[in-house]
C-alpha cells in the first residue's frame, strides 16, 4: 500500500513540461532555442509558470508563435520582441526594471514592510496594555458591596 503511493508522490514532483511532441521542431537547436525563450515566457493563464510549463491553450499558442518565429528565422531577441510587443511586458518572467513595472519590483517589498509594521504595531500594543487591572476606587468598592448585597452574593 505504500509502495504505489510513494510512486505517486514522486509523479508528482516530476517537473511538468506541457510541450507536445507535435509542436516540437524537428532541428534539435531550434527546439533548444525555443525551449530556452519559453522559459523566460509567462503563461498568462496560469501567471506563475512558464508557457512550456502550461497546459493552457493560450501558453500552447504562444509555443506555437515562438516556434514559428525562430522557423521564420528570427533571433532570441527578436522572438521575444515580437511577444512583448503583442502581449506586454507581464509576459516575462522576469520583467525588466522601468516605470511602468515598477510595481512588479516594489510591490512585494511593500506589502511585506506594511505586514512588518502591523505584527510590530500588534505587539507594542499588547505590551502597553496593562498586565493587571487597576485597583478599584472607594467608589467602585462601595457600588461593588451594595450590588452584592442586592443580589444576595
Amino acid at each position: 500500500m505504500r509502495l504505489p503511493a510513494f510512486l505517486f508522490a514522486l509523479l508528482l514532483a516530476l517537473p511538468a513540461v506541457a510541450v507536445t511532441p507535435e509542436e516540437m521542431l524537428k532541428d534539435p537547436a531550434q527546439e533548444h532555442r525555443a525551449r530556452d525563450i519559453g522559459k523566460d515566457l509567462r503563461c498568462l493563464v496560469c501567471q506563475n509558470q512558464s508557457i512550456d510549463d502550461s497546459d493552457a491553450d493560450l501558453a500552447k499558442d504562444l509555443r506555437i508563435i515562438v516556434r514559428e518565429r525562430i522557423m521564420s528565422g528570427d533571433s532570441n531577441e527578436q522572438v521575444l520582441k515580437f511577444v512583448v510587443d503583442r502581449y506586454g511586458d507581464y509576459v516575462l518572467l522576469n520583467p525588466p526594471f522601468k516605470a511602468a513595472t515598477l510595481v512588479l519590483w516594489v510591490g512585494p517589498f511593500v506589502v511585506f514592510a506594511g505586514g512588518l509594521m502591523a505584527v510590530l504595531a500588534f505587539y507594542r500594543r499588547r505590551r502597553a496594555q496593562p498586565q493587571q487591572p487597576a485597583p478599584l476606587s472607594a467608589d467602585e468598592k462601595r457600588r461593588l458591596e451594595k450590588l452584592m448585597k442586592d443580589t444576595g452574593i
